[in-house]
């Protein structure tokens, strides 16, 4: 009988034995003096509870400085600012790829993803450093930003895709700073390069001495089983732009755009040594993005690097051609100026330009040719804090791109001034 009473329940004691019993009391968090932390209960089942764990941090906006060349002659802030121009290669994520591609965001909140929430962060983040020529990839709702920019002083143009695609390449410049000469656009489709676009201008300083450079601005195809597509976008963006250059006596380059491949892809490899040999790299890889998801053992030895002759004519130009050449001497801006290990990679590029469910690395750049020095380049985000934040876009970020910013300076004018008077008036003697 005694074991009995233990388990028996409130409503079978007596009344007097209820009013004894101690009220119930919630538990509560404990009052915290100001600087200290308060922390939720702790699970008993637990040893130890983060109050972090699983906490995305959605508000989180990273810091971002501008980091200078090593050589002093190019960061001397003794400079003439009319010199330098700053430029800005931006993939804003178009609205109905954020629509039509949740599988990419699907860790984002809805109401981050929606246009209205993302076009005033998009456009803040495109003013904020002055600017004075944007290129902007993935753009469908030109009309929204182009107002905004004409407020600021830019003026636009904007060539959409061919075919169904509604987004495409948007490019905005500084009336006051530059004029333009002329505007060309590459549609690769009439080249049966699928249905993206580039965009070609020429623009000229509006100083004393004007000073010349051409300006292209591309969106490589993202699929990342047609490298031979990939690399025939950027092999004919090349020779466009230096016909270009030759035009206007080979004045410099500046190419800027999201190029779908990763610094250790072939791609890379053309642009950066203006040469290429394609036998030498497997087809499938030539964007040089992961290749876990297809080894190389999942295909006969003799197949490994075969081109057909059709990816070989979407590649090269020639079905019977492997090696490519380019007569443009270019350098990527972020990895002409070194960084620091938490944002930079082994090529000098940043750890990651983009960042959504299924990737996160670098794919845009900015490439300048000689004639043209790279004085600064605005920092990217450290791998640390993208991972934190748990992908792109958030409530501080608009896109799940990460805006590239360099400022250059015409060489020629920088050599000029290095020479000083001394040396001017030494010519001057040895002519009379």
């Amino acid at each position: 009988m005694g074991c009995e009473t233990s388990w028996l329940s409130s409503a079978h004691l007596p009344l007097a034995a209820l009013a004894l019993r101690r009220p119930y009391r919630r538990w509560r968090l404990p009052v915290c003096s100001a600087g200290e932390t308060p922390y939720a209960p702790v699970p008993k089942d637990r040893r130890w509870y983060n109050p972090e764990r699983r906490r995305r941090l959605y508000n989180l906006k990273p810091v971002r400085r501008w980091i200078e060349a090593e050589d002093l002659s190019l960061s001397d802030s003794t400079d003439s600012r009319n010199d330098r121009f700053v430029l800005v290669s931006y993939n804003i994520l178009a609205d109905k790829n954020a629509s039509h591609h949740r599988d990419l965001y699907w860790k984002i909140p809805f109401d981050v993803m929606k246009w209205d929430s993302r076009k005033g962060l998009i456009f803040q983040e495109i003013c904020r450093w002055n600017a004075d020529i944007v290129c902007l990839q993935e753009v469908d709702r030109y009309e929204d930003i182009l107002m905004n920019m004409k407020k600021k002083g830019y003026a636009g143009s904007y060539k959409g895709r061919t075919g169904l695609a509604k987004d495409g390449c948007a490019i905005f410049w500084k009336v006051k700073r530059f004029r333009l000469l002329e505007e060309d656009y590459i549609e690769f489709s009439a080249f049966g390069l699928r249905d993206n676009v580039a965009q070609l201008f020429v623009f000229e300083k509006r100083e004393a001495d004007p000073r010349r450079l051409v300006v292209g601005n591309i969106h490589v195809l993202f699929n990342p089983k047609r490298g031979d597509i990939k690399l025939g976008q950027v092999r004919l963006l090349l020779s466009k732009v230096n016909a270009l250059s030759e035009k206007w006596d080979n004045i410099p380059v500046v190419l800027a755009g999201d190029f779908n491949s990763t610094p250790e892809s072939a791609i890379y490899e053309f642009l950066s040594t203006s040469e290429l040999d394609i036998a030498a790299h497997d087809r499938r890889y030539i964007f040089g993005q992961d290749r876990c998801e297809f080894a190389l053992y999942d295909l006969p030895s003799f197949l490994k690097f075969h081109w057909t002759d059709e990816e070989l004519k979407n590649a090269t130009g020639q079905s019977k051609c492997t090696k490519l050449e380019h007569p443009l001497k270019l350098h990527s801006a972020y990895a002409s100026v070194k960084g620091n290990a938490r944002t930079r990679g082994r090529h000098g590029e940043p750890l990651a330009t983009t960042y959504h469910s299924k990737f996160l690395g670098t794919v845009d750049y900015i490439w300048y040719s000689t004639g043209l020095a790279c004085t600064r380049v605005l920092d990217t985000i450290s791998i640390d804090i993208l991972r934190k934040l748990g992908g792109l876009p958030s409530k501080e970020m608009g896109s799940d791109h990460i805006a590239l910013l360099s400022e250059f300076i015409f060489k020629e004018c920088r050599d000029l001034e290095l020479q000083g008077p001394a040396n001017s008036s030494t010519e001057e003697d040895t002519t009379h």
